[in-house]
């Protein structure tokens, strides 16, 4: 129990970290002061994971417990501010950065809602949550639709990431092999979705000449 637990805050540090310089990268593209770049990187690092806490009944989150994830924001987003060049050489470095996190915080919200006693279904939801939460709060506060209403593969990931926890750990694998596969799998479909274009299914309804004139009711016009 003790190595899971150490799993846990070592993938929520990392994820912090990761995350923090996604939020950080989308608040240099949209011209945001320092102050802004820095907000952006602490909701982005911490929303999830505390709604994850709350929801499990983990009082006071991890996330404000400590210093130690609002240093980490605090770094990336300092370091993403005064040298933006070096994130540029990544291919759009928020796309980039935020599928790493996702993956990390898949693996490491549905580990510690499985040693909180919650069932593996539930687990593996808490774990998606965990992992998309700070993005949906980074784009919104960015005027943008969030990424994880789109069609593209992006709770799916998370999701099958948190999965991969749960059926490793049902099989009683090793912890640290089934974490590190489970984020190498969410974060794979992620990058597949954005380099390769895998999307789920979008409505097929579409405006006719540009009039939004909508679906035809039943039994025809």
């Amino acid at each position: 129990m003790e190595s899971e637990l150490l799993l846990v805050r070592v993938l929520d540090l990392v994820g912090t970290f990761v995350f923090a310089v996604s939020g950080a990268a989308l608040g240099v593209e949209k011209d945001l002061d320092l102050f802004g770049v820095l907000v952006l990187a602490f909701v982005t690092a911490v929303v999830g994971g505390i709604t994850r806490d709350v929801l499990i009944g983990a009082i006071p989150p991890a996330s404000i417990a400590s210093w130690h994830n609002l240093a980490l924001a605090v770094v990336a987003g300092v370091l993403v501010f005064r040298m933006p060049r070096l994130f540029d050489r990544l291919h759009n470095p928020v796309l980039v950065f935020d599928a790493v996190g996702l993956g990390v915080f898949a693996v490491a919200g549905t580990q510690k809602a499985l040693d909180h006693g919650i069932n593996w279904p539930m687990s593996a939801v808490l774990g998606m949550l965990s992992a998309i939460g700070g993005g949906m709060v980074r784009d919104s506060l960015t005027a943008q639709v969030p990424t994880v209403l789109r069609s593209e593969i992006h709770a799916v990931a998370a999701l099958a990431g948190g999965l991969s926890v749960v059926v490793g750990g049902g099989l009683g694998l090793p912890t640290v092999p089934v974490a590190l596969a489970g984020t190498a799998l969410c974060v794979f479909l992620r990058l597949m979705a954005l380099y390769r274009g895998w999307r789920l299914p979008v409505a097929s309804f579409r405006s006719q000449g540009g009039r939004g004139a909508g679906p035809l009711p039943p039994g025809g016009p």
